[in-house]
Parts: C-alpha cells; sequence; structure tokens
C-alpha cells in the first residue's frame, strides 16, 4: 500500500472528524443529530484506518497520527474526556437536566396531582368545619387556633435572623426534596405518603386561612416563594415516582436495568433540584417574611415560576 494514495483518499474524512472533535470539546450536547451520526461514523472508519497503518505502515507518520486522532475520538465518544468540570455543569444544566424533565413529565404531573388533591380536600373540610382539622392531621387544631387568633406562626422561623432562617429553610426544603425522592425505592409508596402529607398540612392551614378571612398574612408569606418550592416538590416527587414505576412495571428491560435507567433520569432531576431549592430558600428567608406588599410578592413568583418553567420546557432542544 503506498502511503499517498492511502492519505489521499481518506484526508478529508479525517480532517472532518478532527472539526467534530474540536466543537465536541465541551460536550457532545454541543453536536446536533446529523454531527452526531457523522462523528460516530467517521471514528469507526478512523479506527478501522488505524488498523490498516499500523499493519501496512507502522513506521509512517501516518500512524502516529491516526493513532492521536483515534484516541481522541474515544475520548468524545465514551468518556467526554475535553470536558472539563466547568463545561459539563453548563451541559447539565443546558441540557442533561430540562431534557430528564421532558422525558418524564408524566410522572412530575402525577406527583403534582397527588400533592394538590389532598391538598383541595383538606382544604374544604377545614374552610367548612375547621374542628376537623386534627383528625386530618394529628395536632393541626393547633395550628388552627393560632389561625384563629391572628398568630403569624410562620415568621417564628426568622426571629434568629434571616441568614440563619434562610440557610434552615434550605436544609429542610431540601430533605421534603429527597425524601420525595428516596421514597422511589419502596414502589412509590413513601413518595406518595410525602407528597399527600404535606398537601393535607398546606390545605387545613390555607383552609383555616380563608375561613377566619387571614389568607392574605398566608399568602404574604408563602407566594414569593412558592412558585419555586412547589415546582421543585413536584419535580422531586416525579423522580422517586418513576422509580417505584420501573420497579412495578420495567417494560421490556429487567427490572434492574429498567431501575437503572429510572435512576439515571431521576438523579439528573433531583441534582436539578438543589440550587432551585436554594433560590427558593433565599426567597423564603429574605423576601417571604418582609413588609413588601403583597402584589410584590405576587409578582416574585410570577416571574420566578414563568422563569422555571420556560427554561424546563424550552431550553435545549434540538
Amino acid at each position: 500500500m503506498r502511503p499517498d494514495d492511502f492519505i489521499a483518499r481518506r484526508r478529508d474524512r479525517w480532517e472532518r472528524l478532527e472539526v467534530l472533535l474540536e466543537r465536541a470539546g465541551a460536550g457532545l450536547d454541543g453536536l446536533s443529530a446529523g454531527e452526531l451520526r457523522d462523528l460516530g461514523r467517521l471514528y469507526r472508519q478512523a479506527a478501522a484506518d488505524l488498523a490498516l497503518a499500523r499493519r501496512d505502515l507502522p513506521e509512517h507518520p501516518v500512524a502516529l497520527y491516526l493513532n492521536s486522532l483515534v484516541a481522541r475520538g474515544h475520548g468524545a465518544v465514551y468518556r467526554e474526556s475535553g470536558a472539563g468540570g466547568a463545561a459539563r455543569v453548563r451541559a447539565f444544566f443546558a441540557t442533561g437536566f430540562p431534557r430528564a424533565f421532558r422525558e418524564t413529565w408524566p410522572a412530575t404531573l402525577a406527583a403534582c396531582l397527588m400533592f394538590l388533591v389532598p391538598a383541595i380536600i383538606a382544604f374544604v373540610t377545614t374552610y367548612n368545619d375547621p374542628a376537623l382539622a386534627g383528625a386530618l392531621v394529628p395536632g393541626a387544631e393547633v395550628v388552627v387556633e393560632q389561625v384563629r387568633a391572628g398568630e403569624e406562626w410562620w415568621h417564628r422561623i426568622n426571629e434568629e435572623g434571616l441568614s440563619l432562617a434562610s440557610a434552615e429553610i434550605m436544609t429542610n426544603n431540601i430533605g421534603v426534596a429527597f425524601r420525595a425522592f428516596a421514597g422511589g425505592v419502596t414502589l412509590g409508596i413513601y413518595t406518595l405518603f410525602v407528597l399527600g402529607s404535606n398537601g393535607i398540612f398546606l390545605g387545613v392551614v390555607a383552609g383555616a386561612a380563608q375561613r377566619f378571612d387571614f389568607a392574605d398574612n398566608l399568602w404574604g408569606f408563602v407566594a414569593a416563594h412558592g412558585a419555586i418550592e412547589f415546582s421543585v416538590i413536584f419535580l422531586a416527587g416525579g423522580a422517586g415516582l418513576q422509580l417505584g414505576w420501573a420497579i412495578l412495571r420495567p417494560g421490556l428491560l429487567s427490572r434492574r436495568a429498567a431501575l437503572v435507567v429510572a435512576a439515571r433520569r431521576a438523579l439528573l432531576i433531583v441534582l436539578g433540584c438543589v440550587p432551585l431549592l436554594v433560590i427558593a430558600g433565599l426567597i423564603e428567608g429574605f423576601i417571604s417574611p418582609s413588609a413588601l406588599p403583597l402584589g410584590v410578592k405576587f409578582a416574585v413568583a410570577a416571574l420566578s415560576g414563568a422563569a422555571l418553567w420556560v427554561y424546563l420546557l424550552g431550553v435545549g432542544r434540538r
């Protein structure tokens, strides 16, 4: 085999592979579907060319060149080794997290309903007869009496300072989200319990506040951070439910394989929820208990909620 003929026939595709590898330096998510197909095809062809060069032209510089090219291709295709930590984080938030949500949105919707339906039932029940609050949530009668007395007990979390309260809120909210997610390994039963119990409690408090003309005070505290916080709880709950569903209905896969696939998607969602809960905690610690007008707090809720859902539904599409 003549080296000049060998190189001339293959040079164009080697150069094309180099261009694609340069573009894939920050992660494969930066390539289109067609470019990904080209990358895979050209990588396989370069590997075959390397085998020929090692057999027929072992001392020629083309063998060293192809060895380097194939090594770069292998790193991009199998390990994405060209991407640094910052690039991986950018790729996660630019594509991985929102795409994982869109792949599993029915589970998020189910989690939302498992929270809202008990909340509505508890709201109507408590509004019509506040004495039934204790039957819905043990100890809730104390909360109802505080609302009846006009006591904004939810402000107590801020008595030791806004920064400390914000940190406590972040820890609590992240804990709720992770419990809802981890409950998936119980076939989703514990996830349903976490969602339902939190929904019932909110419904009891909201029903009592509405009954005793205290709703503005309650929503004046909840509104600003609620859009993000409740959305994240639904996301984490949906991640947990899909784990349970993978165990119950693995489809054509084995249960172990189905659980692995579901766990990878769920983990992406939960990791994406953590910074969102930090944002919700900051809002809850600094804006929610403030003396800002109720309209301003609702505006914060509307803007933050809209930004979150535009991001989840629109970012990272091909």
